[in-house]
């Protein structure tokens, strides 16, 4: 079936529902997740900085704000569009990876004034995020990779070219199948890289700024070298124990006496309610989304 024959009234109402199934499966997990939440910690761990929480601001909506900006290109999406980007966001963090997506694709599809053919270009932004992400770690991988080579940041020498290997496969397949895999016109697929590059240099740039706020005593440059660290150990596909690895390479570049550890266990959890508030909030009115679609 083509998507003008998707475009039916009857084909968005099942898309609008479809987002409404999704908002509840989110609100059961949020309720979830919510009956485990332990809040006496949590209140403990809450920073009074206003530059960390502007910082967390920023490092929490890099992703759906560049998003936006680029289906506001492509689609003209109004500002309440960012919600249901927060949505799709919260959604592939609490239930499924790229259920998010899914969501979000019946929510454009429910409303054809944004656009005819909402697949393609969200399609799109998927594999041009992947394939970013990849030429990110590829960058920050070289830049370490004389650490990584010597042993010095944890890393088994065979495990970081397996996951070398797999990183180069794929960012190559994407770029040999170019053709069959991309909807967008060019102009358009620069844009959505470039996107995704500002907000990867964003996220680092905030990250480092929270973490100098908590503990002050180590330079900010140091934060940032942290942080893209982090990044990259995160984005090695075939790398156990990644908290391991990357408490190694603090004890490293910090010495013993710097908390990391405790930051990163109240990153988490702060990370864990910005979730849980953001999914209360966006899954309770996408259930009733479907009525407002015409």
């Amino acid at each position: 079936m083509s998507e003008e024959q998707a475009a039916s009234p009857r084909n968005r109402r099942w898309a609008a529902l479809a987002s409404m199934g999704v908002s509840l499966a989110l609100l059961v997990a949020v309720a979830l997740q919510f009956k485990d939440l332990d809040f006496a910690k949590v209140q403990g761990l809450i920073p009074a900085s206003p530059v960390f929480w502007i910082g967390f601001a920023v490092y929490y909506l890099a992703g759906p704000i560049s998003e936006w900006v680029v289906y506001r290109r492509l689609w003209v999406m109004p500002v309440a569009g960012i919600g249901a980007l927060l949505r799709k966001l919260v959604a592939n963090e609490l239930l499924l990876g790229y259920l998010g997506e899914a969501q979000f694709y019946a929510w454009a599809r429910a409303r054809t004034r944004l656009s005819e053919a909402p697949f393609g270009a969200i399609k799109d932004m998927t594999i041009l995020s992947a394939l970013v992400g990849n030429g990110a770690t590829l960058v920050m991988l070289a830049f370490a990779w004389p650490y990584v080579s010597g042993g010095q940041l944890g890393m088994e020498g065979t495990t970081a070219f397996a996951s070398l290997g797999v990183v180069l496969l794929t960012s190559l397949g994407i770029l040999l199948f170019r053709r069959q895999l991309f909807t967008l016109p060019k102009a358009d697929l620069w844009f959505i890289s470039a996107a995704h590059l500002v907000r990867i240099i964003v996220i680092l740039i905030a990250s480092a700024v929270m973490w100098h706020a908590v503990l002050p005593g180590v330079a900010i440059t140091l934060w940032l070298v942290l942080a893209t660290l982090r990044m990259l150990i995160s984005r090695l596909p075939l790398m156990p124990n990644k908290d391991v690895v990357f408490a190694g390479i603090t004890v490293l570049l910090l010495g013993k006496g710097a908390d990391v550890a405790a930051l990163m266990a109240m990153m988490a959890v702060l990370l864990l309610v910005a979730h849980l508030m953001i999914g209360t909030i966006f899954g309770l009115t996408g259930l009733f989304d479907a009525e407002k679609v015409k």
